[in-house]
């Protein structure tokens, strides 16, 4: 009975720590970080599509600049997403942006052609890039 009390404490702060640790990870500015791919949406699309599991290995986490032709601009509060077109009538390469950034998405038009910049976090219908950041705007 004594050693199950222990694993438990030994288990219990454990997870205090890793959840103290992930809870305080610092904020990675993307604006800041050199790329690691760059890449354009419809090939970023057609990764995930076909084969999930290695794009996954290949994108998951990394900081990607993607180049494309913008579908749609969505406004909420004051968090905007871009949507950039593919060969694909269903999926886009969909960025959320950080919040700096929410005067700039203002002055993107639909159609237009942009390089944003941030982290791929996964597939889900659209390939997802979050704490993106405008890098060019034509």
């Amino acid at each position: 009975m004594k050693k199950i009390t222990i694993y438990i404490l030994i288990i219990g702060l454990l997870s205090i720590f890793i959840g103290y640790t992930m809870y305080h990870k610092p904020h990675i500015n993307v604006a800041e970080k050199p790329v690691d791919i760059a890449i354009t949406a419809n090939i970023l699309f057609a990764d995930f599509s076909s084969d999930e599991t290695k794009a996954n290995t290949k994108y998951l986490n990394k900081i990607i600049a993607v180049k494309g032709k913008v579908a749609n601009v969505e406004f909420n509060g004051e968090k905007a997403a871009i949507s950039l077109q593919t060969e694909d009538d269903f999926g886009s390469v969909v960025c959320y942006l950080v919040q700096d950034e929410f005067k700039k998405s203002a002055e993107i038009k639909e159609g237009q052609e942009v390089i944003l910049k941030g982290i791929c976090t996964g597939f889900l219908m659209d390939v997802i890039l979050v704490k993106c950041v405008v890098m060019n705007s034509k």
